[in-house]
């Protein structure tokens, strides 16, 4: 899926929402266990509920990974699905992969080439060769591990090397890496008052804004500081829209969760 195709999605649904995937099986209701893949269904549900509402989904890898060989069918499955049914629905395979270059060339592959995701996280730690392989792969994007909303990003992200944070040398450094148009970066909603620095570097990227709701972000102060011409973010939420109910009716009431958010980002988008 191409930057532009992306765009015009989200003025087409007035809606820049990504739902993140992170199926836990001690948390979904209990009737799916019956089931023969109870994540693939959980899944369906929910993007069958909330497709409309909705220009991105994000299964985290760590939550299929957990659960062995039928764990992977199951990703496959979902990815399969959403592709073959609703193909304008950007996705992101939240993997946080990054190694040297044969090796990150392979995570590429899995997860842009065979699973054909539209985009992968990446962790930038080891630099450009362990990055550049994601970034070779046309309309697909790679997805930058920049300012994270966890408690321990300010163990390193926001340590001042030689008079500036570590954050914004990774983003300016990443600017140079080939194919960088292809970049798009993690800022954590948690640090909203970090957009401002952030939009003066990277006033065009797309940036993936996880920690809206149950981490405790504001979508108001994300939009504030972090909206571009072309919107620009990709606002995650998981647990407060998949987790909405663990009855029968999980996925009409994540749906309503889903809608709220929606109903927030038009109304944002219209001043």
């Amino acid at each position: 899926m191409t930057t532009q195709q992306l765009i015009q999605q989200i003025k087409t649904k007035k809606s820049f929402l990504c739902i993140g995937l992170d199926v836990d099986l001690t948390k979904i209701p209990k009737h799916l266990l019956e089931l023969e893949d109870p994540i693939f269904e959980f899944n369906k549900a929910i993007i069958d509920a909330t497709h409309d509402l909705c220009v991105s989904y994000k299964p985290n890898i760590a939550f299929y990974e957990a659960y062995g060989l039928k764990g992977w069918q199951s990703l496959e499955k979902t990815i399969n699905y959403i592709n073959e049914n609703y193909p304008d629905i950007f996705t992101i395979a939240d993997a946080k992969r990054g190694d040297i270059g044969n090796t990150s060339t392979m995570y590429a592959k899995a997860f842009l080439e065979d699973l054909n995701f539209d985009s992968v996280t990446v962790a930038p730690y080891m630099g450009k060769d362990s990055v550049e392989p994601f970034l070779a792969f046309e309309n697909k994007h790679t997805i930058l591990l920049a300012l994270t909303s966890n408690e321990g990003a300010f163990d390193f992200q926001t340590k001042n090397i030689e008079g500036q944070e570590l954050y914004k040398t990774v983003i300016k450094t990443s600017k140079g890496w080939k194919n960088s148009q292809n970049l798009m970066y993690v800022v954590g909603a948690t640090k909203a008052e970090y957009f401002t620095e952030i939009r003066k570097i990277l006033p065009d990227s797309f940036l993936l804004v996880p920690g809206v709701g149950a981490q405790g972000g504001s979508l108001q102060d994300v939009c504030k500081f972090g909206l571009n011409e072309d919107i620009g973010l990709l606002i995650n939420s998981s647990r407060a829209i998949i987790y909405a109910s663990s009855d029968e009716d999980f996925a009409q009431k994540a749906r309503v969760e889903a809608l709220k958010m929606q109903q927030e980002m038009e109304m944002i988008l219209k001043f």
